[in-house]
């Protein structure tokens, strides 16, 4: 008894003041029972105790129950934090998960402070562990608290997309905008002022086992009516960003024309531009003309000129860490969200005619073969001496007498094509993979609707542009491994084995054979090609053989580009709109002793961090870039249900088929349930579904007739029924005789199962 005596002696006696700063120096812990022990408190002084923290609790000094008291505003000092948004500088802003905005009012977003050695950031919308750092209460200057990462929690949570319909009486629902998401019933204090028509993030609440999911409104992104709304719920649900931030801006304007330090005066030379017509940037220039070498007769000097990113975007600096963030420009057929923000890809980085601008060129020597004997890289002033659109360059090659003056079709153009039918040679000898796959385009009326669908037509001038771009890149990598500089490399490796045995299988159906794994070239394919083409069997090989390839992917290790057969291969004609690009820039820079703007060491030893985030970023571009063509051309079509159309089989899954329209270039589902009064087997080798009793079915590349019988325009999702009759296939693999096997191995066992339950 007189120990416990001793202990309520030492025990700080119980005050107002007392009990505010315990509640303060033990955040998440400051429960009536911790705060009754801190303070000695016993038998009848809990009274006093209950009616001191109630008094608090009506001043709002503290808040929280008898199970965790808090100063209201307080923050733990490592607690979960979620990442909601991104600052005006750019940076990523972090909100703790556990705050009641019902006692506590709206949540304080500390900035997230990044270490890249500790590996790839954390993005908007995940979920990380987290220490609050406050250098004023520490002693410390007068920056504000700010959040280090301790480690990531959630990679991405689970936040779903859709549009809010609003309910009398408050509340709503939000329709779902994705495939095999789920609609949500959303209470009428969780919608965050949303109105019907807005696009919305919502967040799962708990499941319940009858009506619809609950969940809660944690952004407005605005309405769906608006003429971008198909992109902006790629933008969402891929997680790109799209605004820049106010410092990135600011930044991108406060920069001034280049001078000519560390330049060569290069404005003579008539280099000109070669675009699609509606381009707003132009980051590449090129010109030729014939070696005055006698040691290489009927050789060319061809130059490409890119633009001079690195000198406007230095490593670390606010423009590099957005554009790092963003990885790549990302096209859609309503907008551009681009790299970089326009002042710099639009106005000073783009090679305008008659303007002086910056860039980096790379003089290219080819012989009489095309094949190139040397280059040498130059940091220049250009100006270049005519923008010339794809179709007008190729007009006035072809006779057209107004497309051009007739001194650039004179002095630039004929010796560019000149130029060109050298290195055409070259790439008709190294035979890289020529997959004949059309890509269409969606032009769009003033409203965002699909207008039309268009196949561009291939133009030697665009091949003209491919092939020294393809030319530069190859210098860029060979000129920084002879300087043994760190690099990023954009690699293409060989098909898989298991791709490769896919592959083989399904050819050895058409009677076609395919060279061992080891032995495999680009060539190869090339003559499966040849071999098809002009064929029932071209369009469907050319897709097969195109899923057998690798996936492309940027790695500081040199893997070598199988598809265009080079053993080393980098990007460099692109950095308004590549990072990696920008990259190899800064790395030639640098190797090359060409002045300020060169890869840090930093950014050296994170290339393989970089190449990681920036392959990622391509990845989220391209599907977000196919699932808004897919949002437009449901949308397209969501008012003719009911009527037939003709389209290739594209896709064969277990589920069903996926029929592609050739007119649109969408896809639409078939599900395997409503293909006919049998069971349909999937054969994988061949690509096919096979009836059982039948054997007749449907394979990839079949042409097929179908009837659209449901469009969810926001999901990007049709569904066709099929109108063509299953046929007789010309031979089946040994996957689909052991899919057989299998199934009647399975029947068997259900046969002797139901036996020896009445034998019981």
């Amino acid at each position: 008894m007189a120990r416990r005596r001793d202990d309520r002696q030492d025990a700080p006696a119980l005050s107002r003041e007392a009990v505010l700063r315990f509640v303060a120096d033990n955040p998440g812990r400051a429960s009536k029972r911790e705060i009754a022990k801190a303070f000695g408190v016993k038998g009848d002084e809990r009274v006093a105790l209950k009616t001191l923290l109630a008094e608090l609790q009506a001043e709002g000094v503290i808040s929280g129950d008898r199970r965790r008291f808090k100063t209201p505003g307080a923050l733990p000092p490592v607690g979960v934090f979620e990442i909601r948004r991104r600052g005006e500088e750019g940076e990523l802003l972090g909100e703790p998960v556990t705050w009641d905005r019902a006692e506590d009012g709206e949540p304080p977003a500390l900035p997230v402070r990044l270490d890249r050695a500790k590996g790839a950031p954390p993005g908007v919308g995940e979920r990380i562990l987290a220490r609050v750092v406050d250098p004023a209460a520490d002693g410390g200057g007068e920056a504000g608290r700010h959040l280090t990462v301790i480690r990531v929690l959630e990679k991405r949570r689970s936040l779903a997309l859709g549009v809010f319909r609003a309910m009398p009486g408050g509340g709503g629902r939000v329709e779902p905008v994705e495939r095999r998401q789920l609609e949500y019933a959303v209470a009428p204090g969780d919608t965050r002022d949303a109105r019907d028509g807005d696009l919305v993030e919502v967040e799962a609440g708990p499941r319940r086992r009858i009506g619809l999911a609950v969940g809660s409104v944690v952004e407005v992104i605005g309405s769906v009516n608006s003429e971008k709304a198909i992109s902006s719920i790629a933008l969402h649900a891929h997680g790109i960003p799209h605004v820049f931030p106010k410092a990135v801006l600011e930044e991108a304007e406060h920069a001034g024309p280049a001078g000519m330090k560390d330049r060569e005066d290069w404005r003579s030379l008539p280099l000109v531009t070669i675009d699609p017509a509606d381009a707003k940037d132009h980051d590449d220039a090129v010109h030729a003309a014939p070696d005055e070498d006698p040691a290489n007769p009927g050789g060319f000097v061809v130059t490409v000129a890119i633009a001079d990113v690195s000198w406007y975007v230095r490593p670390a600096s606010k423009l590099d860490n957005e554009a790092r963030l963003r990885g790549n420009s990302v096209y859609f057929p309503d907008r551009v969200v681009p790299m970089l923000p326009e002042r710099i890809s639009n106005d000073l980085c783009s090679l305008k005619e008659g303007v002086d601008r910056p860039a980096l060129a790379v003089r290219l020597v080819v012989d009489a073969n095309g094949d190139k004997r040397r280059h040498d890289f130059h940091r220049i002033m250009m100006k270049s001496r005519a923008k010339l659109a794809y179709e007008q360059a190729q007009a006035a090659i072809d006779g057209s007498a107004d497309a051009v003056a007739p001194q650039i079709l004179d002095t630039v153009l004929k010796p560019l094509w000149q130029a060109y039918r050298l290195v055409r040679m070259a790439r008709e000898r190294r035979q890289p993979l020529e997959l004949d796959l059309p890509e269409r385009k969606l032009r769009l009326d003033a409203a965002g609707r699909v207008e039309e669908v268009v196949v561009p037509q291939r133009l030697d001038a665009h091949r003209l542009i491919e092939e020294f771009m393809i030319l530069a890149n190859v210098a860029a990598a060979e000129a920084l491994e002879k300087k043994r500089q760190q690099l990023i490399y954009r690699a293409h490796d060989a098909p898989s084995l298991s791709k490769l045995e896919g592959l083989r299988e399904f050819l050895k159906s058409l009677d076609i054979s395919l060279a061992k794994a080891g032995s495999l070239r680009p060539s190869h394919f090339n003559q499966i090609l040849s071999r098809v083409k002009g064929g029932e069997n071209e369009q469907l090989v050319n897709e097969v053989v195109l899923r057998s390839q690798s996936q492309a992917l940027y790695t500081p290790e040199n893997l070598g580009h199988f598809g265009l057969n080079l053993s080393r291969y980098a990007h460099f004609t692109s950095p308004i709109r590549r990072y990696a690009d920008l990259v190899v820039h800064r790395a030639l820079v640098t190797a090359l002793s060409l002045g300020e703007g060169g890869l840090s060491k930093e950014d050296e030893e994170l290339l393989a961090e970089t190449a990681e985030e920036i392959s990622r970023a391509e990845r989220r571009a391209m599907a977000a870039e196919r699932d808004t063509v897919d949002r437009l051309i449901a949308h397209h079509l969501s008012e003719r249900i009911g009527e037939s159309f003709d389209g290739r089989i594209g896709g064969v899954t277990k589920a069903g088929l996926f029929v592609q329209l050739p007119t649109y270039g969408a896809d639409g589902f078939v599900p395997i349930s409503t293909l006919g009064n049998e069971y349909f087997h999937y054969d994988e080798g061949a690509h096919s579904l096979v009836g059982e009793r039948s054997g007749q079915g449907y394979r990839l590349g079949d042409t097929v007739s179908v009837r659209l019988v449901e469009a969810q325009p926001l999901a990007g999702s049709l569904q066709f029924e099929m109108l063509t009759e299953p046929r007789k296939l010309p031979g089946t693999t040994g996957s689909f005789h052991k899919s057989r096997r299998r199934g009647a191995a399975k029947g068997r066992d259900r046969n002797v199962a139901s036996k020896v339950r009445r034998r019981r």
